[in-house]
């Protein structure tokens, strides 16, 4: 991943506490497991920044590389990676997910 792109994503992470690269947006998710990823997080009655990977292709082959995880979307949480779409179901099913959540919030 060139340094630019890198630099890119390590901004968005430090800019905002939940960042959710996925395919579209929250409005408008353009897949299938993108729009899990949201509904999971709108279930949360939260704050959280989603990132278009479709509108950048360099920042969408890079996130795969920076997180060492071949699917998209992703979900950082305080610039630690969470997950993707199953992981986030899984982990809301449990509470776990909700109790990283609140534990940031409270910070």
């Amino acid at each position: 991943m060139d340094i630019e792109t890198k630099k890119t994503i390590e901004q968005l992470l430090s800019d905002h506490k939940i960042v959710l690269f996925m395919k579209g947006n929250k409005i408008m998710p353009m897949c299938g497991f993108s729009n899990t990823a949201t509904q999971i997080l709108n279930t949360l009655n939260i704050n959280y920044f989603t990132y278009d990977v479709l509108e950048n292709e360099n920042v969408r082959q890079a996130i795969k590389e920076y997180s060492s995880w071949p699917t998209i979307p992703q979900l950082y949480i305080n610039q630690e990676f969470i997950g993707g779409a199953d992981i986030m179901l899984e982990l809301f099913e449990t509470g776990e997910l909700q109790a990283q959540v609140e534990t940031l919030l409270a910070a």
